[in-house]
């Protein structure tokens, strides 16, 4: 059954929205129950909102999926509650959905909140909160396990908050649901469609990140630049035990290639990361491989340093396939750039929490050490004269980010709300 949702001043409207997406997670540019209902709810409150083309370039989009996979989604998104006229107007898995709401003249303010899963199986631990309280996620393998359920839902109230006749406030509003966040995929398509063009302020928020709850971070610091790709190895298939020397084993170059990768030097001038994290290969256990799919990342705090991670990969997959007699083929799935943080958007951000009940501590910093797709709205919008932030409301989490069994401080929720009305009401404070 699905349901409906409904935010109001005292009923855990807001929760209520957040297990809701827990329970129906989606992966990057799949997302079709969660931005059909979100621009359906979007439009009953009164904003203009685009979707699909309108908000994302489809030949912009890294790592797009299939027209089989889509199809899929689409389905299982009608089969549970998504509104269809929605659905149809989100092609090709361009689910972006940006909502904008005007009252009279002054700048305009831009929200990021992502909205995609992860490719996890849920734990089924008795004493995991969300298979006690049945919101346990109902598609297997799919998982919310960074907090971007409790993101859309969060934002999804700021929308009726601020949509409230009683909010102060004027300008021009824009609220950006995005899909794919993970694995740097979904702001550089709608960043291309111009979504933030016209933004002067840009605000995006993370829940967790090893901050407490009772604590926001007024700026997120160290953002890695990042490039992922898919490294597919192509060989020969042979008789394992009659005619192995006929064969080119892509299985055995994959392998390879995955302990050199982790290989690699790290950089004493800088901080770089690499990680294989999936490797399928092969047909039989009597049969030479002739195919291996390695997904693959590297990291590094600068371009230089990602350059050299890069490159570095690149030379270790070459070399791996020659040694096994394969032929290479790669293909760019993600990727993610830093960005500096504006000054004046953090010394915002710090004083809506300051005065926020139930916000304890307030950090000037937090250290992530990560990536977000964020980022590349952020430099879109500094590029063009505009502020943007990326800051961090505190959660106690159940277990790190990505884990089988994460889960939040639900509490956090109402704080992230009144947070991001907050820094609307003092961005766009009348005039």
């Amino acid at each position: 059954m699905d349901v409906e949702w409904t935010i109001g001043a005292n009923d855990g409207g807001v929760a209520r929205i957040r297990r809701d997406l827990h329970a129906h997670p989606e992966l990057g540019y799949l997302e079709y129950r969660t931005a059909a209902k979100a621009a359906s709810h979007l439009t009953r409150l009164g904003y203009g909102v685009k979707v699909g083309p309108d908000v994302m370039v489809a030949i912009e989009m890294l790592g797009a999926p299939t027209a089989a996979a889509v199809e899929t989604a689409r389905s299982a998104a009608l089969a549970e509650g998504a509104p269809a006229e929605w659905v149809e107007r989100m092609p090709n898995g361009q689910t972006g959905v940006v909502a904008e709401l005007k009252r009279g003249a002054g700048p305009v303010l831009a929200f990021r909140f992502d909205m995609d899963a992860l490719p996890i199986q849920e734990t089924a631990s008795a004493a995991h909160r969300p298979n006690q309280e049945g919101y346990r996620s109902r598609h297997d393998g799919v998982m919310h396990a960074c907090a971007h359920d409790a993101h859309t839902a969060i934002g999804l109230a700021v929308a009726e908050r601020l949509a409230h006749p009683a909010a102060r406030w004027q300008g021009t509003l824009k609220l950006i649901f995005q899909p794919a966040e993970e694995a740097g995929r979904g702001a550089h398509p709608m960043v291309q469609a111009g979504v933030v063009d016209d933004v002067d302020h840009f605000f995006a928020g993370h829940l967790g990140c090893s901050v407490p709850s009772g604590t926001v971070a007024a700026e997120a610091r160290g953002f890695l630049f990042a490039r992922r790709s898919d490294a597919i190895f192509h060989g020969v298939a042979a008789h394992a035990a009659a005619s192995p020397q006929a064969g080119s084993n892509a299985l055995l170059a994959g392998a390879t290639a995955a302990l050199g990768l982790h290989a690699i030097s790290r950089h004493a001038g800088a901080v770089t990361h690499v990680n294989v994290g999936r490797m399928v290969a092969g047909a039989g256990r009597n049969i030479i491989a002739d195919h291996c799919l390695l997904q693959l990342e590297v990291r590094g705090d600068s371009q230089a340093s990602l350059a050299f991670m890069n490159r570095r990969a690149e030379e270790v997959l070459a070399g791996a396939a020659v040694m096994h007699g394969c032929t290479l083929e790669t293909k760019l799935m993600g990727q993610n750039v830093g960005a500096p943080n504006s000054a004046e958007a953090a010394d915002i951000v710090a004083a809506v929490a300051g005065r926020t009940d139930g916000v304890d501590t307030v950090l000037p910093w937090h250290t992530m050490d990560g990536c977000d797709d964020a980022t590349t709205m952020i430099r879109r919008v500094q590029e063009r004269g505009g502020s943007g932030v990326y800051f961090i409301i505190g959660s106690d989490i159940a277990n790190v980010h990505h884990a089988i069994d994460f889960d939040i401080d639900e509490a956090a929720l109402d704080r992230g709300v009144r947070i991001f009305a907050g820094i609307a009401e003092t961005v766009l404070a009348p005039r």
